[in-house]
């Protein structure tokens, strides 16, 4: 026997139970979204190498070492996108959308990264993008802010995410800062790990973002970014606090939290729990009124940030939270109990899926007795169980059987789905 392929490392699959807890947390996404008047764009998961580089920046841990890159049959140097924002803007300054207004858009997808794989952290992960073109108010930062805490309101665990806020002021800002950055870490350099004295002479602002708890006296010393801050970026941040102030929204300003992509400016936040193994981040972005201009378009203000689905869900879990015991329930069950009458069975299903688009209806096909039949419809969650017979085809009736009130009446074919709206009625009562 040949051995059973296995998937890819660090790749995972999502099985129907799964996929009912992923399409539930979507369709809160999707009904915030929509509340927001945000607009769902789409577009390709392969892109030119070099838009992430010119992006993101070269010097990124994700450039350097976190892409899946490859060259396609005409020698092109072709990457698995990374993260969404590029590729957003890319498409946007592709297809004109920043030209004459605002834009504000979500996507939700696949990404990879050639990580380590552990808790919450994949090698082809998902994230819900959230992304606003035009705006370079600190208003607009409060709307992005206030869109995601509304998801964690809606999914209950406001409670256990919390939101830690920056500003890391311009580029000129952060040129300054590297520098600083630069000659204080030099001093210490034999005492940093491998990773931070590569970081050292390529991005020391990555040092920062260092996990490594042995050093952490040494970051904790570090120069702290807000005195390198110019003053229109100190007053866009003031001025977002004191909106958020009195929203009511809380939060804590961590004046070591900087992001890890080069694109970012001003604004940096992100959500953080400490509810899984460690502290893990839920949601993280920030302003990129840069990014445009790097791909090569006009100058165009932008905030946006991006939840991490996967992790989302764990957290979830390790909740126990009560809005994830989502089971498919069928609506409507259809028994017949000899196979002769089965096309009758079938135009009914048909019958009552043309009347009820929105229920979940199915057909039970296994040749079993009628107790079998029913355990399995107990099993699914069935609503209702419709039976056809013999008796019931030559009578042109229809056994409706309510396995939730513990009823059932007799109903002619031609009245069933008449029957059927008044027991669905019953349960909005």
């Amino acid at each position: 026997m040949a051995n059973i392929i296995q998937s890819v490392k660090g790749m995972h699959d999502y099985i129907p139970k799964d996929i009912q807890i992923w399409q539930y947390i979507e369709k809160i996404f999707k009904n915030v979204l929509n509340s927001y008047s945000y607009q769902e764009i789409r577009f390709p998961i392969i892109e030119k190498t070099e838009l992430f580089q010119r992006g993101i920046g070269n010097t990124t841990d994700i450039i350097e070492k976190e892409m899946y890159s490859f060259k396609d049959k005409k020698n092109s140097n072709l990457t698995l996108r990374p993260e969404g924002t590029v590729g957003c803007m890319r498409s946007c300054i592709k297809n004109g959308l920043l030209r004459h207004s605002e834009q504000r858009l979500w996507y939700l997808g696949p990404m990879f990264r050639y990580e380590k794989p552990q808790c919450g952290r994949y090698r082809q992960f998902h994230q819900l993008g959230i992304e606003s073109f035009g705006l370079i108010g600190p208003d607009i930062d409060l709307e992005v802010i206030m869109l995601v805490q509304r998801i964690w309101k809606y999914l209950h665990i406001s409670q256990y995410i919390n939101l830690e806020l920056n500003t890391i002021g311009s580029i000129h800002d952060r040129i300054n800062y590297k520098k600083s950055l630069y000659l204080y870490f030099k001093k210490y350099e034999s005492l940093l790990d491998k990773d931070c004295q590569r970081r050292l002479y390529t991005n020391p602002f990555r040092i920062l973002d260092s996990k490594n708890d042995s050093i952490k006296e040494i970051i904790d010393d570090a120069p702290i970014l807000t005195d390198y801050i110019d003053d229109d970026s100190s007053i866009h941040f003031e001025q977002l606090c004191k909106l958020m102030d009195k929203i009511g929204i809380s939060y804590i300003v961590n004046y070591k939290l900087v992001r890890g992509l080069d694109y970012y400016n001003k604004t940096v936040f992100e959500w953080t729990t400490n509810k899984l193994a460690s502290k893990h981040t839920i949601c993280a972005g920030g302003r990129y009124d840069y990014l445009s201009k790097y791909l090569g378009s006009i100058s165009v203000p932008a905030i946006g940030c991006a939840i991490g689905v996967e992790r989302l869900i764990l957290l979830l879990k390790s909740l126990k939270n009560q809005s994830l015991n989502v089971i498919l329930c069928i609506d409507i069950f259809i028994i017949f109990l000899q196979k002769e009458i089965e096309l009758h069975a079938i135009k009914l299903s048909e019958n009552v899926r043309t009347a009820f688009p929105d229920k979940n209806v199915q057909i039970n096909f296994l040749n079993s007795n009628i107790t079998k039949q029913f355990r399995k419809a107990n099993r699914l969650g069935a609503r209702i169980v419709l039976l056809l017979g013999l008796i019931e085809v030559k009578n042109k009736t229809v056994l409706i059987k309510d396995l939730k009130f513990k009823k059932q009446k007799i109903s002619l074919i031609k009245n069933v789905i008449q029957e059927l709206k008044l027991f669905f009625v019953e349960d909005n009562l």
